[in-house]
């Protein structure tokens, strides 16, 4: 249950929160880095309960259903909205810029009022940027019309600008915090779609090596390096591999593009926040999304994984979890049951015969497929694997180089 204050409509929203399942619905609309970006907004039907009087509890479910659908149609995969009373609802797009989310959700609102009452001039009075989200309220202000205009065409210069000036990758080699100079080079691997061998896209595969010598750290030293040293790996991971996405191309995006990082990295607001700015900047290199692939997340609470990946999900297309190589951890599997991710992955053991690989994978899909429905398998040794790998359940793979 909620209330609003309707007598400070037109300049602000003050909405009350008096339920558990609300206010634990719209935790995810409170990360600060969305709120102070404007990227979170919030429409009115007031106008139509207005118009319709007592009709309004018969048509109700049916004015519900038409603005979910145009919500959904005019935000696609990355967006995400939530009804949060009779009339309200949020909406967040994090990939646009204030001005433009603003601009998506004036257009939003205009398509429903003309649909149903034939007038969107009371548009303009029922858009508000949220600027507070907590458990008991939401507060936000009224945008206008004039100034959301002109903001949107100063970011569509300014994203062009940008694109066309700024360097991809500003991350070169670095000093770990300890003493070692280390550099990050990334390779793509083509990714199939099991059922039909069809080509998905690529996986960026990233490698931290020793300035100097070139030798590659292990799985577990980099993990034993600092917070800051692992973020700026998973940084420079993104970006190498969009400068390879981007002289991959041959007048055709691919259709999609999976970026691992750490769960380390996306467990601080900072780490997320520079993790989602490159993942929308990936967007733009392919035709229809970022699969976003979580390592490291061993041991790591349930509650914990869930909120986590419900702050990254508006920016990607999927999210999926890495698996460590070896037996599959039964404790692990568990705590990725409704965590929010939508596919497991895990790397084929190497120098395995037909025989063994079959072994392998006898007992791991079936543990992946008891928590999600898809499973990618990552650096496979011949498309024979990937055919065994398709007959017992697998649905993705990618090949070594």
């Amino acid at each position: 249950m909620i209330e609003t204050d309707q007598d400070t409509r037109a300049q602000s929203i003050g909405v009350r929160i008096a339920s558990a399942d609300l206010a634990a619905a719209v935790e995810k609309f409170s990360d600060i880095g969305l709120l102070t970006g404007g990227k979170i907004n919030l429409i009115a039907l007031d106008a139509i309960v207005g118009r319709l009087g007592g009709r309004w509890a018969v048509r109700r479910e049916q004015v519900y259903e038409y603005v979910d659908r145009t919500i959904e149609r005019r935000l696609g995969a990355r967006g995400c909205h939530l009804r949060i009373s009779e009339t309200d609802f949020l909406i967040c797009h994090p990939e646009l810029g204030r001005f433009s989310g603003q601009a998506a959700c004036l257009q939003i609102l205009r398509d429903v009022l003309t649909f149903f009452i034939g007038d969107a001039s009371q548009a303009d009075a029922c858009v508000h940027q949220v600027t507070k989200v907590s458990a008991t309220e939401i507060q936000g202000s009224r945008v206008r019309a004039s100034e959301v205009e002109q903001g949107e065409r100063m970011e569509r210069e300014a994203s062009a600008s940008a694109h066309l000036c700024r360097p991809v990758d500003p991350w070169t080699s670095f000093v770990a915090s300890d003493g070692r100079e280390l550099r990050v080079t990334c390779d793509l691997e083509s990714v199939i779609e099991l059922k039909s061998f069809r080509p998905i896209g690529f996986r960026m595969v990233g490698r931290v090596l020793a300035v100097g010598s070139d030798e590659a750290l292990t799985a577990a030293a980099v993990r034993k390096l600092s917070l800051v040293d692992i973020l700026q790996i998973d940084l420079a991971t993104v970006a190498r591999g969009m400068e390879g996405l981007m002289a991959a191309e041959s007048g055709e995006r691919q259709p999609c593009v999976i970026t691992p990082v750490s769960f380390t990295s996306l467990s601080s607001q900072r780490g997320r926040m520079h993790i989602a700015r490159l993942l929308t900047e990936a967007k733009r290199l392919v035709k229809h999304g970022v699969i976003c692939e979580i390592g490291d997340i061993d041991g790591v609470p349930h509650g914990t994984l869930l909120q986590v990946v419900s702050l990254i999900r508006p920016y990607c297309l999927f999210v999926v979890a890495r698996l460590d190589p070896g037996p599959m951890a039964a404790i692990t599997l568990s705590q990725l049951k409704r965590s929010g991710v939508q596919a497991l992955s895990v790397e084929s053991p190497q120098g395995l015969s037909d025989a063994a690989f079959l072994r392998w994978m006898k007992t791991t899909i079936p543990a992946t497929r008891r928590v999600v429905r898809s499973t990618l398998l990552h650096r496979l040794a011949s498309p024979r694997h990937a055919a065994l790998a398709a007959q017992l359940g697998a649905t993705h793979a990618s090949f070594r180089q």
